[in-house]
């Protein structure tokens, strides 16, 4: 393929994906009390959310489910094929069904619409034509409609699956807010993916604790040095009784030096000390710890019990998990 006709490629891909991002956008102005409708209905759910489509609106709902389940909302995904072979034994009377059709004239979902209006469960439609079968016998109709695909030919589901798409995370989102959904209850149902670990390992789980660089406040600051150094943490921690009542860090010592010069060995720890350090307790999630440390803009804090006692220390490298 050549360099021009390579171009021309380029430009067909970029045509496509400033049409879907506009057909989107739209989707703004579509927004109405349906949708409000549509969120508290679900909010107000017992039960689960069964997400039902056929074909590539299938392939969506099967998504929005995903994301509905992984975010608060208990969301399954039901073939309507496959209800007519055992799977309507996970629908309950107290589940919500959001059913979606581009056309919402789906032949295969309008037979399975029945149903689901017998077990009086409420339906949520989400379609292009507030006029359709689906409109009509839906509890509330959310539309969704694109001017057109993003396909030349105007047929291939494009622009009009990601747009149900995205109003599918929008409902999702809503449902986050609505559920004050905190990073906590990701990690809950997130807990073997990386943010999920993130979310639930503490300082215990990462902190250092053998060899820690300890300095008396009253040692030399020449031997302080040594200390730091050999700590290999770029600090030192000052304990009196087991308890902590100073830090020090390579940046006090630089910044002492650059001040007292010549009679920087003159002077001993608690001259330069932050009597006050971050300190933790050993159950705080590390996300908590990389906030503390971005606030303070500092790269460590010190783990200690209730009573000031030094446990261990955790600095910038640990929490990259």
């Amino acid at each position: 393929m050549n360099a021009e006709r390579l171009s021309e490629v380029r430009q067909y891909a970029i045509q496509a994906i400033k049409e879907e991002t506009e057909s989107t956008l739209k989707l703004i102005d579509q927004l109405d009390d349906n949708f409000d409708r549509a969120v508290e209905l679900m909010f107000r759910c017992n039960g689960k959310v069964i997400v039902t489509g056929v074909g590539k609106s299938g392939h969506i709902g099967a998504k929005i489910a995903a994301t509905l389940s992984s975010t608060g909302t208990p969301a399954f995904f039901v073939n309507p094929l496959d209800a007519y072979h055992g799977d309507l034994g996970v629908i309950g009377k107290e589940d919500v069904v959001l059913a979606l059709s581009n056309s919402g004239q789906t032949d295969e979902l309008l037979r399975f619409i029945p149903i689901v209006l017998h077990m009086n469960i409420p339906i949520i439609g989400i379609s292009a034509n507030p006029a359709s079968l689906l409109a009509k016998y839906s509890t509330i109709h959310i539309k969704v409609r694109v001017e057109k695909e993003a396909c030349p030919l105007n047929l291939a589901p494009t622009s009009s699956t990601t747009a149900a798409l995205v109003m599918g995370d929008a409902l999702a989102i809503a449902l986050m807010r609505v559920r004050n959904f905190k990073p906590q209850d990701f990690a809950h149902f997130h807990p073997g993916g990386e943010l999920g670990k993130r979310l639930l390992t503490t300082a215990s789980d990462v902190m250092r604790t053998d060899d820690l660089p300890i300095i008396s406040q009253n040692t030399h600051l020449g031997k302080a040095i040594i200390s730091v150094s050999k700590g290999k943490l770029g600090l030192g921690v000052s304990l009196e009784d087991g308890k902590i009542v100073g830090l020090i860090t390579d940046g006090d010592i630089r910044r002492a030096m650059e001040k007292w010069q010549a009679r920087f060995f003159d002077h001993i720890v608690s001259d330069i000390m932050t009597k006050e350090p971050k300190t933790v307790l050993p159950d705080t999630k590390i996300t908590e710890i990389q906030c503390i440390m971005q606030q303070h803009k500092i790269h460590t804090v010190l783990v200690c019990d209730q009573q000031k006692r030094l446990l261990g220390i955790v600095d910038h490298y640990s929490c990259m998990l």
